[in-house]
């Protein structure tokens, strides 16, 4: 884990630092602060307060272009992107309706100080960040659970939240695949990559099914 743990925001705007990585030679990384422009009317900006590092991360940029990670936090230099990661954080200041300071979400956020997140379909549970650059991306990447709220969210588990949840959404979701497709009539599943997140969470819904 790594945590960017920040004082509450100033009646002066901060400046967000945020970690840059070269999109073609990923070892070339930059630590670089940009000015923060005022919120417009439904947007909210968060303290990133911690998130998860680990070889998904990775995956992130190496299909940065193939899949459109890169695309997530644009940063507008065609040579430099930011790498998204899975965590938590903090409403530090809002102009969007039902949410308020203080209140802590876990989602998809930048390697950076701050994020400014566009929300709309705001509910008890949380919301989506509707901005026009994410609009054709993954919805799954684009939702934000109020931890308050989430019964998978445990204060005291934060951490291995951040490192194993999305990792057993994707779990989950190939044993569902498989399911739908009665797994093409095999009988026995073999996990090549028998080490990673991923497989675990797999093996341990496939453990599930009958037969196989």
């Amino acid at each position: 884990m790594n945590a960017l743990t920040q004082p509450a925001l100033s009646a002066n705007l901060p400046s967000n630092s945020a970690f840059w990585v070269n999109k073609t030679e990923l070892k070339r990384c930059e630590t670089r602060s940009q000015t923060q422009a005022a919120l417009l009317t439904g947007q909210v900006r968060l303290r990133v307060d911690s998130f998860a590092l680990t070889s998904n991360n990775i995956t992130y940029a190496a299909f940065g272009e193939a899949m459109n990670y890169w695309g997530f936090y644009p940063t507008n230099d065609a040579e430099w992107g930011i790498i998204p990661v899975w965590g938590f954080g903090t409403v530090v200041e809002s102009q969007a309706e039902g949410l308020a300071m203080g209140d802590i979400f876990y989602g998809y956020y930048p390697m950076a100080q701050y994020a400014v997140l566009n929300a709309d379909r705001i509910n008890a549970r949380g919301f989506m960040d509707v901005a026009p650059h994410r609009a054709a991306l993954n919805a799954i990447y684009n939702q934000y659970h109020r931890c308050s709220q989430d019964a998978f969210h445990l204060a005291d588990n934060a951490a291995a939240e951040a490192l194993l949840r999305p990792l057993y959404l994707t779990s989950w979701l190939i044993d569902d695949f498989l399911a739908d497709n009665a797994f093409y009539g095999a009988n026995a599943a073999i996990l090549s990559s028998a080490s990673s997140k991923t497989a675990y969470g797999t093996a341990m819904q496939l453990k599930r099914r009958a037969g196989l």
